[in-house]
């Protein structure tokens, strides 16, 4: 009997875009004889085609399973896993917490930094207290500024000098309430696949080479100059370690299903940062996510078909939880 996946993509972030070429991506992998598509899409307003799905347990039995390939803000942070939740219904990748947790860079700065992992120094500031001079005064040029909340390097600029602070600053606001600055590493950047649920595993490391000054929006899905070695060239050692944290940070937020985490690596100390962990990586044919997996022996369609059957292993697992002391 097939298994019927629910694709939810598109979205009303400013990966829109993205999300439609990764879904296009995915629901081509998917094998027809063993699985039938149901396609919902998002418009850049919020509206569902055809109508969303309904916020009860039981009010799709059509769906077995459901994909979502919302990158960014009200796909990726937590929202859309919500309504699954309260739709009782499996869904690939992380689930309410670690999306949202995952999704706040500040907020996985935190947890990081309470497990001990190394991040990028940095200062949080709301869209209402821009200070500018009070953060040139903290960190040394270059820096940068990010909105906390978006992906795909959306609203994130390179700073250089004071001149160039608030209309970064600015920028990073319109995209969040809440922005970051922080410190800019000059190294190499580097992006780690992680796969599973209880017993998860890290890829082989891929290594990024902008063609800019670092790895914008434009650079990662317009331009098609960005490079990339797969795998990277790293000692034993550094590979190792890298892995290592990747995993190390995929268990803090308490991650599932799937991640990409990101790093840098300080030119002048050899040291391992931190950047970010995505919970819903990219899937379009140039995405890191699934090459990293090709290249560590795990196909796009087998991938896609591991990942189907860790949201099912997950919601079976969940049957186990009771949500009432009392005998209904």
């Amino acid at each position: 009997m097939k298994i019927t996946v629910a694709v939810i993509y598109g979205g009303r972030s400013g990966e829109h875009e993205i999300s439609i070429r990764s879904a296009k991506s995915i629901m081509a992998a998917l094998d027809r004889d063993r699985y039938d598509v149901m396609e919902y899409f998002i418009d850049q307003t919020g509206k569902w085609a055809p109508e969303p799905i309904l916020p009860e347990p039981g009010a799709q039995p059509e769906i077995d399973v459901v994909f979502p390939v919302l990158h960014g803000t009200f796909g990726e942070d937590g929202t859309v896993q919500g309504l699954l939740e309260l739709a009782d219904l499996p869904y690939v990748g992380a689930a309410v917490l670690a999306s949202s947790v995952s999704m706040d860079k500040e907020m996985m700065k935190r947890i990081s930094i309470e497990r001990g992992l190394p991040v990028v120094e940095y200062v949080a500031l709301a869209r209402h207290e821009l200070d500018p001079a009070a953060v040139s005064k903290r960190f040394p040029f270059p820096v940068f500024v990010k909105p906390a909340n978006l992906g795909s390097s959306v609203g994130i600029s390179k700073v250089h000098t004071a001149a160039e602070l608030e209309p970064a600053m600015q920028l990073a606001a319109e995209f969040d309430r809440k922005i970051i600055v922080e410190r800019a590493i000059v190294g190499r950047e580097f992006e780690c696949a992680v796969l599973g649920n209880d017993d998860p595993v890290a890829s082989l490391p891929c290594e990024i080479l902008p063609s800019k000054e670092f790895y914008d929006y434009e650079d990662k899905y317009l331009l098609d100059r960005a490079q990339f070695r797969l795998p990277a060239e790293l000692s034993d050692e550094q590979t190792a370690e890298l892995r290592r944290l990747a995993l190390e940070c995929y268990r803090a937020v308490g991650c599932e299903g799937m991640a990409r985490v990101d790093f840098l690596l300080e030119s002048a100390t050899g040291k391992l940062y931190l950047n970010e962990i995505n919970t819903i990586p990219g899937f379009t044919s140039i995405s890191m996510y699934p090459k990293m997996w090709e290249q560590s022996g795990l196909q796009f369609s087998a991938l896609v078909d591991r990942l189907i059957e860790l949201a099912l292993e997950r919601h079976a697992a969940k049957k186990a939880t009771r949500y009432s002391w009392r005998t209904l």
